[in-house]
């Protein structure tokens, strides 16, 4: 990434990866809404789980693996279907993640046949929410909110957990018992029978797929599945005629700030967000990642948002039958809080539903990006590779009229 220009009013700059730490204690608006985490004076826990559960990470490959339980029966599905949640406040949803208590035991990834494993597996295959009742083996403390997965309440270790599955989406069912069937190709049957995202990401963090079953830790599995589905669609999109003329799609969602260029060129893809003051950081901070036609090898160093963006992306132009170089330009403003990588996907593909302003040349799509933005358009020119790869065909003095 580049550098912010030197007249530029906010001096400092920071590059920004996926190691960044959210500072809670210090947030107050995170602290004002810890009032929504239950309190649980007991040791049980009877209550509907969406059905979903979270996998950890730390550790790997012996990790916490637990479900995901609200202290209260009934139809809960919408607590885990993030295709549900685009529209709602950022008080709403944390409101109702945080309500979701974790039940957690250490397991290897690989003892998916274990009793407890198996009945968790068999609660994942569930259409509708599933009745669980957990003894604890002690207080539940805590909560988390992350950029990189949904936010939950807090956790627990379990003593006991009594599970009630019901229907079967039979979809996720057939996938489950194909053990010939490889986990990438069982995501994208999935993705074209119409599964929600969300539910493979859930079923693939499960080990419900592939023929060497086992638990993968959510926040992978989330970026896991982001990537194959868009790495499918890209392609296809690459035989695709461009599309005919210059887009910008613009929306505002949870205090984030969006623009969206499509140009009519062969695939190319690119995310760059800004986090404000305030936010994740005490200055202004920059990520972001490109690939060219070809695709990229190395991993995203902005993390799973990188890829949910791109999903959205290629579902359009695949929707559409067409390819084009999409520029993703995000701004975190003051007043966000981490909910996952959720708001990228579902806002994005809620941009791009709606009617872009055309137009003919990308001087005038900068243009609006200019009227629409915060940030200064030297900074995003400063860091695109592909506004940098246009300028490299364009006379400067095009360009250092905005």
């Amino acid at each position: 990434m580049g550098f912010v220009p030197k007249n530029y009013q906010m001096k400092k700059l920071k590059l920004l990866t996926r190691d960044y730490k959210v500072k809670v204690l210090k947030n107050l608006e995170i602290r004002s809404l810890l009032k929504f985490v239950p309190t649980i004076s007991g040791r049980e826990v009877v209550g509907s789980s969406p059905p979903e559960i979270f996998v950890g990470r730390f550790g790997y490959p012996k990790v916490y693996v637990g479900p995901l339980i609200p202290p209260f029966l009934g139809n809960t599905e919408h607590l885990g279907l993030t295709e549900t949640w685009f529209g709602k406040d950022l008080e709403e949803i944390v409101e109702m993640r945080l309500q979701l208590l974790r039940g957690k035991k250490r397991l290897k990834v690989t003892q998916v046949d274990e009793k407890y494993a198996r009945e968790l597996r068999e609660a994942m295959l569930s259409e509708l929410a599933v009745d669980m009742e957990a003894k604890l083996k002690n207080i539940p403390r805590g909560a988390l909110l992350s950029e990189d997965h949904q936010p939950f309440g807090p956790s627990a270790h379990l003593e006991y957990l009594k599970v009630e599955p019901g229907r079967t989406d039979s979809r996720i069912e057939k996938a489950y018992y194909d053990r010939d069937l490889p986990s990438r190709e069982a995501v994208i049957e999935l993705y074209m029978r119409g599964v929600p995202v969300s539910r493979i990401q859930q079923g693939l963090s499960a080990g419900l797929f592939g023929r060497k079953r086992r638990f993968v830790p959510t926040r992978w599995s989330i970026t896991a599945v982001d990537d194959m589905i868009s790495r499918f669609l890209i392609d296809k999109i690459r035989e695709f005629p461009p599309i005919n003329e210059f887009r910008v799609y613009y929306t505002e969602y949870l205090r984030n700030q969006w623009a969206i260029i499509l140009m009519p060129e062969k695939w190319s893809y690119e995310s760059i967000e800004a986090w404000f003051p305030g936010t994740l950081t005490d200055w202004i901070g920059l990520a972001g990642d490109y690939e060219p036609f070809t695709g990229r090898k190395e991993y995203a160093s902005m993390g799973g948002c990188y890829y949910s963006g791109r999903l959205a992306i290629a579902e359009k132009l695949f929707e559409e039958r067409r390819q084009a170089s999409a520029l993703i330009l995000r701004e975190i403003h003051p007043g966000y809080l981490p909910t996952g990588v959720w708001n990228v996907r579902e806002t994005v593909r809620n941009a791009l539903r709606t009617k872009p302003f055309l137009c003919s040349t990308l001087n005038e799509c900068l243009a609006l990006v200019k009227e629409k933005l915060t940030l200064p358009l030297r900074v995003w020119m400063n860091n695109s590779t592909i506004l940098r790869n246009h300028l490299s065909q364009a006379t400067l003095e095009e360009f250092l009229l905005y």
